[in-house]
């Protein structure tokens, strides 16, 4: 391929040369040169602001590194001194307590390591036939790594000029798109087992469904439906030794609303693996339909049975994903009614891709009432149970174990919000605009742009999901969290070609969600946090509402006073009850033009960033006069926890190297935009950190 680096602005005749060369349509190079010139404007933005920050933090870290030099030699002149201490009571050097007591902390590691050992020797034994020690050794592989000064990956240190992509611990060529368990072929008894178990699942779900007292009773905090255990063990023995475990927890929960979305469109949606994951961005980071073990009859669906495969995610790094094996089982209970039932199926008990979280799901699922004008009742019950193996990070543990990340509670907040959404996606009226009459000229031109915009939420949520393969390597310094980083080789048509660098943090405010939300969706005080924005104003030229609630629309936004005019920004914000999100992606002005006039918009390039707001799972302190049952759980007002995330296109070579300069740019970006962010909603405290802020910081912002 010849070298393209040298015309930016090939004309006609070079495009045509290039699409005969490549095999690629002209449209497609087009699209090319385009985001090219894009991301090269935003990268040049991004290295000024960084820039910026390096000259500050140059003066700091000279005055920092001459105290620390001063330390360092009071603390040899302390040493040599204590050296030539004599003990009073013999004659011979003191022993320090240092000394002691680091001896003893080895000895307690060694015994430790040895019982580990002894126990993995006699489990590895029982497999292989013979003991361990009679294994031929095993020689270590090198580890090529990077050193990044600033933390390290796994324990180890990091050192050396650049990172081959595929040895960054975690990394991955492209995201996965398997479960990473294949069943084999289903057999007639299995297919019989399985549909004898979705059948007694039907029946549990449906009394879970239609039984108040005393399967269910009302929380005293916030009114919402709460599974009593011992009535659930009564009414449905199953003898589960697993409930003795400490780990072991139980998450039930219960809730209904009505949504704009008839019942069959929603059935059909729940039974289709790829609309579920559409439909549940936010929550479902992966599904795939394993075996179909019965289609059902034609037209309802009912009878429907299929073995399935998700993750379940909270848009945090800090939170793993919860991985499901399970049979989904849909039947009409009568005309315009249906249920849809889903309970874990184990596929294979020597699974060796079995999560650290063990996640069982008890007979769970929702009941579907059609209701007139084209809206259906829903109601959702959530039932599982959790094996925590390892702890639940600080700050998501009140949001997890009260049963709200992953409770019927989201589920419903997310459907009724994206029921919305199709709604207003078919709705024929075009946008609303602000200053530029007619930029949104047709229905056609909403619809390209909702689907653009959907695409750019339903990449963001992938970039910062913690699915198989897509783990993250931490760099500290920020905080306690840290910068998590990962990096991917992107193939899809959708998306830069290249190796993309994400990176994100989570920190907590001591406000609600709800004013974190305003503050960042506010044009006013987008300069306060927007590092790319240089400190100017930005005007939205096109607005499409897609729900109810104000804050959910979609906005093309233009930067004022930047001189580069032809770069604008498309933005989607969204809120319900279980949070909100705020997803932007620079593009540029050629590429919303053809989205507008109604064409596809599948193959323009997007690199979104953005935040995720929600919930710390505490209740409000105070009198608690807000946490009646009248809140059916909206009383809740402590603060908010809120994720930064960026992406950025490291090379368009698909043979780059992850390289130093590249991961200390998007940590600089993240740790500038988190300190801006705290210092514009006066949340900056003494030593600023993640601990101290979230221990401390009430009395600034107290509800």
């Amino acid at each position: 391929m010849k070298d393209v680096q040298g015309m930016p602005h090939p004309d006609e005749k070079q495009r045509l040369q290039l699409s005969r060369e490549l095999g690629l349509a002209p449209r497609q190079i087009k699209f090319w040169f385009q985001n090219r010139r894009t991301q090269m404007k935003y990268m040049h933005a991004l290295l000024a602001a960084i820039a910026i920050q390096a000259q500050h933090e140059r003066a700091d870290n000279c005055a920092l590194r001459a105290e620390n030099d001063k330390i360092r030699c009071e603390n040899i002149a302390i040493r040599e001194a204590l050296r030539n201490v004599i003990c009073p009571s013999c004659g011979g050097p003191p022993v320090t307590e240092d000394s002691y007591f680091d001896e003893q902390k080895l000895r307690i590691e060694n015994a430790q390591l040895k019982e580990e050992l002894d126990r993995v020797s006699s489990i590895a034994a029982k497999y292989i036939g013979r003991p361990i020690s009679q294994l031929p050794p095993v020689q270590p592989i090198p580890i090529s790594s990077l050193d990044l000064s600033m933390g390290s990956f796994g324990g180890q240190g990091i050192s050396g000029p650049s990172l081959d992509l595929d040895l960054l611990p975690g990394s991955s060529s492209t995201l996965p798109s398997l479960p990473p368990f294949q069943p084999a072929c289903l057999s007639d008894m299995d297919k019989s087992l399985m549909t004898d178990i979705a059948a007694t699942a039907m029946d549990e779900l449906l009394r879970l469904l239609q039984t108040n007292d005393p399967l269910w009773m009302k929380s005293p905090t916030d009114g919402m439906d709460v599974l009593d255990l011992e009535s659930y063990e009564r009414i449905f023995p199953r003898g589960n030794t697993n409930l003795k475990n400490p780990h072991v927890r139980i998450e039930a929960s219960r809730d209904s609303c009505v949504v704009i979305m008839n019942g069959l469109a929603l059935v059909d949606m729940f039974l289709d693996s790829n609309k579920w994951v559409e439909l549940f961005p936010t929550i479902v980071s992966m599904a795939r339909t394993l075996e179909v073990i019965s289609s059902g009859m034609m037209g309802s669906h009912s009878g429907s049975l299929q073995l399935m495969y998700e993750e379940l995610q909270v848009l945090s790094p800090l939170v793993p994903t919860r991985e499901f094996y399970f049979l989904r089982y849909c039947q009409q209970i009568e005309q315009g009614s249906w249920a849809i039932v889903d309970v874990s199926y184990d596929i294979s008990r020597d699974n060796q891709f079995a999560s650290q979280y063990r996640s069982h799901r008890l007979p769970s699922g929702c009941l579907i009432q059609d209701m007139p004008n084209g809206y259906s009742k829903v109601t959702w019950v959530e039932h599982v149970e959790i094996e925590d193996k390892a702890p639940t990070h600080r700050f998501y543990r009140d949001l997890i174990h009260s049963g709200l990340a992953f409770g019927a509670q989201r589920w419903l907040a997310t459907l009724k919000r994206m029921c919305e959404r199709f709604a207003c996606l078919m709705v024929t009226g075009t946008s609303t605009t602000r200053d530029l009459e007619g930029v949104i000229p047709s229905a056609d031109g909403k619809r390209s742009m909702m689907k653009l915009a959907q695409r750019m939420i339903n990449n963001f949520c992938s970039s910062i999901s913690t699915s198989n393969g897509h783990r993250w390597t931490t760099l500290s310094g920020l905080n306690e969290v840290g910068v998590r980083v990962t990096v991917h080789k992107s193939t899809d048509p959708g998306q830069p070609n290249g190796v993309v660098l994400s990176a994100a943090t989570t920190i907590w405010l001591p406000i609600s969600p709800q004013n974190v939300f305003n503050f960042f969706k506010d044009e006013r005080t987008r300069p306060q946090w927007d590092v790319l924005s240089n400190g100017n104003a930005v005007q939205e030229v096109a607005h499409i509402a897609n729900g109810s609630h104000p804050g959910n629309c979609i906005s093309v936004l233009r930067a004022l006073n930047n001189g580069q005019n032809n770069m604008l920004i498309l933005q989607e914000s969204c809120m319900d009850s279980s949070g909100s999100l705020i997803v932007y992606c620079p593009v540029d002005l050629p590429a919303i033009n053809i989205a507008m006039s109604g064409e596809d918009p599948s193959y323009i390039p997007l690199l979104p960033s953005g935040f995720t707001i929600s919930p710390d799972g505490r209740a409000e302190q105070g009198d608690g006069a807000s946490t009646s049952s009248s809140t059916h759980g909206h009383g809740r007002s402590g603060g908010s926890l809120i994720t930064v995330a960026f992406q950025i296109l490291v090379s368009s070579l698909p043979s780059a190297k992850l390289n130093l300069e590249s991961v200390t740019t998007v940590n600089n970006l993240i740790g500038t935009t988190v300190q801006q962010i705290k210092a514009a909603l006066n949340c900056l405290v003494p030593n600023d950190s993640a601990s101290s802020a979230y221990t401390n910081c009430f009395w600034l912002y107290h509800p």
